[in-house]
């Protein structure tokens, strides 16, 4: 039976949300906005389910000051949202279109009012079409354009802003944008992905440098997809499958962040790709270690045929989200635990930047969503969270993906992770059971801080 007990997280912890420009904003030519990679993408006949596109998405940017309120109601204290980066730059270099910047502008003034904490980040996927065209991540020299973009940014929101994240899910990006095909820019290279993944690191940091350049007063971090590796047997082919993904998925970002230095299977394949200096430059010192947790993974040995020597097998016995993922709220705890015991005084305090699970739950004839599902979900990883503190991890926060019902990248809008169901043929927004069991978490958080 589910645990219906609220988790008990340390004094001061931080409860938040999170979405991304693409996925909730619409409004894909207003402004000046220019194209992006998700723009040309979706356009692609069979590339996102049922032809789906980022418009009008959750109307977001002609909506924010709806959507503040709702979080303002929620109680939450933080939110993090992306800036579109063809908002601000059309075509990804050159002048600034001063409309997308006064949107955020606008945004970020409004959170504040409201009492949340802005986090930022400042590339959730979407690079503007005139880079990729460019080579997008594959060209280094998309690193000296993020970098002034993100200075711009630095200079314009830097003195509000109290959280950076440069770059989501750089392996994320990479690989399942340039190494098998299925998200923006659609490219299947394989290993000949990793130029893009490496870049997207050296990206993040140098705009770490140039945000604290800027004179930017918020903490900077990161928000990096983690997942525990579980191999299929005892085999050896197995366990040497496993844990060479585990070096490209976790390794392959944690290592460079953090020690300055790629895992050693992974350092054959990028020694052409690495100049002087660059390692350096990808360890920032970090305020914050922001975590993306969905679910383990269970790896096997590839058949000899195969173009990879690993593959992805079922992890069964666990229930599942609409979208099949396994509900494995231990393994967040099992993540957090080894990540601390393995990385120690290099790993700065950790926030759950992004965790959340997809039911597809709408309105009854009262209007009521009741989507328990979602709440025993939430509740469980948050307990999960809780053992981990309890161990000695410092987690400082957990943001919930998402606060809307939004654009699930190549999935369309089949896929429901929202706090909120959104109506998106009429906008409507209607905040779930889920929304109302958070804010009461919530309010319990301020109540047994404000006591001390």
């Amino acid at each position: 039976m589910p645990d219906h007990t609220l988790p008990q997280l340390p004094p001061g912890f931080r409860f938040g949300t999170s979405t991304a420009a693409f996925q909730i904003e619409g409004a894909t030519t207003a402004d000046g906005r220019g194209p992006s990679i998700w723009d040309t993408f979706a356009a692609r006949p069979g590339a996102v389910v049922d032809g789906a596109t980022g418009d009008p998405a959750c109307d977001h940017y002609h909506r924010h000051a709806e959507d503040v309120a709702l979080m303002k109601r929620l109680g939450t204290t933080g939110y993090r949202f992306s800036v579109a980066w063809p908002r601000i730059q059309p075509t990804g270099s050159g002048p600034v279109d001063p409309r997308g910047l006064a949107f955020y502008d606008r945004l970020v003034d409004d959170l504040l009012a409201a009492g949340i904490d802005p986090m930022v980040t400042l590339y959730h996927w979407d690079l503007p079409q005139g880079l990729e065209d460019d080579g997008g991540w594959l060209n280094r020299a998309t690193v000296k354009r993020f970098a002034d973009y993100a200075a711009i940014l630095g200079e314009t929101l830097g003195d509000r802003v109290t959280h950076w994240v440069p770059v989501n899910e750089p392996n994320v990006a990479s690989l399942m944008g340039y190494g098998i095909g299925v998200h923006a820019p659609g490219k299947a290279l394989m290993f000949d992905s990793l130029p893009a993944a490496h870049h997207l690191l050296l990206a993040h940091g140098r705009a770490v440098v140039a945000l604290r350049a800027a004179g930017a007063v918020g903490e900077v971090g990161c928000a990096n997809n983690h997942a525990p590796m579980w191999p299929a047997s005892d085999d050896e082919a197995d366990v040497g499958a496993t844990k060479l993904f585990d070096a490209i998925w976790n390794g392959m970002i944690l290592e460079p962040m953090l020690l300055g230095r790629y895992p050693f299977d992974l350092g054959p394949l990028l020694e052409d790709v690495v100049q002087e200096g660059d390692l350096a430059t990808i360890r920032q010192p970090l305020d914050f270690y922001g975590v993306n947790y969905y679910n383990p993974m269970r790896i096997g040995a590839a058949p000899e045929d195969s173009p990879m020597p690993f593959e992805f097998r079922e992890l069964v016995g666990y229930p599942t989200t609409d979208f099949g993922w396994p509900v494995v709220p231990d393994a967040l705890r099992e993540w957090l635990v080894m990540l601390r015991a393995r990385f120690r005084a290099a790993l700065p305090p950790i926030m759950i930047t992004e965790s959340g699970a997809a039911y597809g739950t709408g309105p009854d004839e009262h209007g009521v969503v009741d989507d328990q599902a979602r709440i025993d979900y939430l509740a469980s990883h948050l307990r999960a969270v809780e053992e981990a503190c309890r161990r000695g991890v410092d987690v400082r926060g957990y943001y919930c993906w998402s606060l809307l019902d939004n654009f699930e990248w190549a999935e369309g809008y089949t896929q429901r992770f929202g706090l909120v169901h959104v109506d998106y043929e009429t906008q409507v927004r209607t905040p779930k059971r889920s929304f109302e069991w958070y804010a009461g978490l919530i309010a319990a958080q301020h109540a047994k801080d404000s006591l001390g």
